[in-house]
């Protein structure tokens, strides 16, 4: 079978498709004909060496969906022949990035006929973070202000939806050039993140309840200027080493809970897809495919998953 690896860490151009071997599953493994593989900025984390990697050469990538081809020994919920989808690969074991790949059972979910399987490529690592944000980590409520910063993201613009469909008050940032598609996802109000005035911006709109943040070291102080007594803040992803408090008093004065958070840490990833499919295939979540590709040019989708600005998600086709 075809499958993208790197041979040794550095840049997109790394990237090489090779025939290897079709893979077998172990123990609570199930064997995927992958139709779809979802392209997220930790791929390249794991490509360029900042993330380990068990071995060399590797085959990259952490979504995938497609139809079940083969199961292992102890596996009850899956048979062959089952539409499903999944996240949590490529983090010490085997990617997405293949024609079939092996993923742990629990890792997967059932996949509704009402999702193709590209649209389903694109939901599991930033649907599932998500929910992990909005409602493992901060309890979001119906009525309360939920902040997206970097709501044309991947994990943007599914918060966006997910935090709309519970009723929230949704509040987010982005380039302008999105402010529209965001506004028709669920956004109340989109901010241009880069106009002077952001924070009374936000606290005009009634400040934030929940934060959901993409860009955590940039935005603490932040955070806690426009939070509301008793807010949650859940940081997901970094962009630099730098930041940090100017006034940690805030943080204290409104007892601000700050968690930072992996779907990599998720107790039941596969639950939380379930639920996310549901969602789905009732129209309350659609992820928005902004570009496909084929293997031959995963390097080309690695590069623009961290350099253009767009919304929505990335997705490989065998």
């Amino acid at each position: 079978m075809r499958a993208v690896r790197f041979h040794e860490h550095g840049g997109p151009e790394v990237l090489t498709v090779d025939d290897v071997d079709e893979p077998d599953p172990d123990h609570g493994q199930v064997v995927v004909d992958v139709e779809a593989a979802g392209v997220n900025p930790v791929d390249t984390y794991f490509r360029e060496g900042a993330y380990p990697v068990p071995h060399l050469p590797f085959i990259g990538g952490g979504d995938l969906a497609g139809t079940v081809a083969a199961v292992g020994e102890g596996v009850e919920a899956f048979a062959v022949g089952d539409r499903v989808f999944g996240t949590g690969l490529g983090n010490g074991m085997p990617g997405s990035y293949a024609e079939a790949a092996v993923a742990p059972a629990d890792y997967l979910a059932h996949l509704p006929e009402e999702i193709d399987f590209e649209d389903a490529a694109a939901l599991g690592t930033v649907a599932g973070t998500a929910w992990q944000a909005l409602v493992h980590h901060a309890g979001a409520e119906p009525a309360e202000n939920v902040l997206v910063h970097g709501g044309s993201g991947g994990v943007g613009h599914v918060a966006i939806q997910l935090a709309e469909t519970m009723g929230a008050h949704v509040l987010a940032t982005a380039s302008p050039e999105h402010a529209d598609v965001l506004s028709d996802l669920g956004a109340d109000q989109v901010f241009d993140y880069s106009r002077g005035d952001l924070e009374d911006a936000v606290l005009d709109a009634g400040g934030a309840d929940v934060v959901v943040d993409l860009h955590m070291d940039q935005y603490l102080q932040f955070n806690a200027n426009v939070a509301n007594t008793g807010a949650r803040v859940v940081g997901i992803g970094n962009d630099t080493a730098e930041g940090g408090f100017d006034n940690i008093g805030a943080t204290k004065g409104k007892e601000i809970q700050y968690q930072f958070m992996s779907l990599f840490n998720a107790a039941d990833i596969g639950g939380v897809l379930s639920r996310i499919a549901d969602l789905a295939a009732r129209g309350e979540v659609e992820p928005i495919v902004h570009e496909t590709y084929d293997f031959e040019d995963a390097g080309e989708a690695q590069r623009a998953v961290l350099e253009d600005s767009f919304v929505g998600k990335l997705v490989l086709v065998p």
